[in-house]
């Protein structure tokens, strides 16, 4: 035998006897990759008792330094460097949020501001997105679930004919079922009064010819089930047309009736963005359990919250539509006893350095920006982490992507490492997420 096979040998029975100490070699013979993975002293979580959430997603990157961390004040038109607004008190003593937040600084003691959230994806918004809904970079070897259709995925229907995962706002593969499959998946809308594209009969179909087509797709969806009984596709386009089915004949459809709300209580919501959020809480009454609200799908302020240049400008219009709807939704949810069952979570992609360009705008900054949330049986009215004094950096208890998705998860009673799996491939919930303590003491 020669010395260079003994030393292979050698290594390999090294490696079999090291590995089956560690645990390695049981879960290899035994055809269990996911032992590999697996912590050997189980991780306890804590686990929250909401049953729903809703995502406020504020698209474009939203400057903490103007709205949740305020910082020293600036002058845009003079490119001073610092918040664009005076800073105002709030209802937790010592934390201050942005003038044009005034009816949210009065009921804070309701919210938990995270200022420490970070990542480094900055140039781009739609990757920064995906990593936001994700909460793992873009691949190409597999697509990830979003957070709300794992949220789909793992605590499901709570009512027949009631779909577990909303997105009022235009669809896109970030908010995507990734390998979960199309049962995973969300139903989209753009018109809080129409509902989904699809779901109303047009006029011109009375109930017999709608019988009649009904009758014909299903027996072509037969045929093709016996003709194909182990396609995947086949076979969650078929589960997806028999949801469709029961939701157009369940109490789903209801919810679209803005008009049966008082007017009062619909102007106390505001325009497009606010119609969106008290649609929202109908949705959670039904038993939706994961609603994504995009805000308005035209820019009213040239650029939306992606604030280069002259976006800045106008930038208090937005911040304050965000208070109103965002007040109005907390105490309608409060009144109908739904908010400690309903986080509310404030997001966008990044936010935005202290520094105003040469158009008195601002660029993209991902390693220190803020997310709200609110409600949700959380230890709210506290500010989590401490960002330097100009709020680029983070000073004290940074919070990962992966870290927020695990206390959003962890909320709503859902195991953030636990393994999902792409074919035999195990996936854990989370990239090693680990929640907010501070929100669950």
């Amino acid at each position: 035998m020669s010395d260079l096979l003994t030393f292979r040998m050698m290594n390999r029975r090294s490696f079999i006897s090291d590995g089956s100490k560690l645990g390695l070699g049981t879960a290899l013979m035994a055809g269990n990759p996911s032992a590999l993975l697996s912590n050997p002293h189980d991780v306890i979580y804590p686990k929250g008792k909401a049953e729903h959430c809703i995502m406020l997603w504020l698209a474009g990157g939203v400057s903490q330094a103007d709205t949740w961390d305020p910082k020293r004040l600036g002058d845009p038109d003079k490119r001073v460097t610092g918040s664009a607004y005076p800073a105002i008190n709030t209802a937790i003593p010592g934390v201050k949020v942005c003038e044009h937040l005034p009816k949210t600084a009065a009921m804070l003691d309701r919210f938990m501001l995270v200022r420490t959230v970070n990542h480094k994806i900055v140039d781009e918004h739609s990757a920064a997105t995906n990593f936001m809904h994700t909460g793992r970079p873009t691949q190409g070897t597999i697509i990830y679930p979003s957070i709300g259709s794992i949220v789909a995925n793992q605590r499901g229907n709570l009512a027949d004919g009631i779909p577990p995962y909303v997105v009022i706002g235009y669809p896109s593969i970030q908010r995507g079922p990734g390998f979960l499959g199309s049962k995973s998946g969300f139903v989209s809308l753009t018109d809080t009064e129409a509902g989904p594209a699809g779901l109303t009969r047009p006029s011109y179909i009375n109930s017999a010819r709608q019988r009649d087509r009904e009758q014909l797709l299903n027996h072509l969806r037969k045929r093709f089930r016996v003709k194909h009984p182990n396609d995947k596709k086949i076979a969650d386009y078929d589960a997806a047309v028999s949801e469709s089915f029961a939701l157009t004949k369940g109490d789903f459809m209801s919810a679209f009736e803005l008009k049966n709300e008082s007017s009062t209580l619909r102007e106390s919501y505001g325009d497009e963005f606010g119609q969106r959020c008290l649609l929202s809480r109908r949705l959670v009454q039904r038993g939706v359990r994961f609603i994504e609200v995009s805000f308005n799908l035209n820019f009213i302020n040239g650029t939306g919250w992606d604030t280069h240049r002259d976006g800045q400008k106008n930038q208090h219009i937005l911040i304050r539509q965000l208070d109103q709807a965002l007040t109005a939704l907390v105490t309608d949810l409060e009144k109908h006893r739904l908010l400690d069952k309903t986080l509310i979570v404030v997001a966008s992609e990044f936010g935005r350095p202290p520094e105003f360009d040469s158009g008195g705008g601002r660029g993209h900054w991902s390693k220190s920006f803020s997310v709200a949330m609110a409600g949700g049986g959380l230890k709210t009215g506290q500010a989590i982490g401490e960002s330097d004094e100009l709020g680029k950096q983070v000073v004290s208890e940074p919070v990962s992507v992966p870290d927020l998705h695990a206390t959003i998860h962890c909320a709503l009673g859902i195991n953030p490492g636990k393994y999902l799996h792409d074919g035999s491939r195990p996936v854990p919930i989370t990239d090693r997420g680990k929640p907010i303590a501070k929100l669950f003491s």
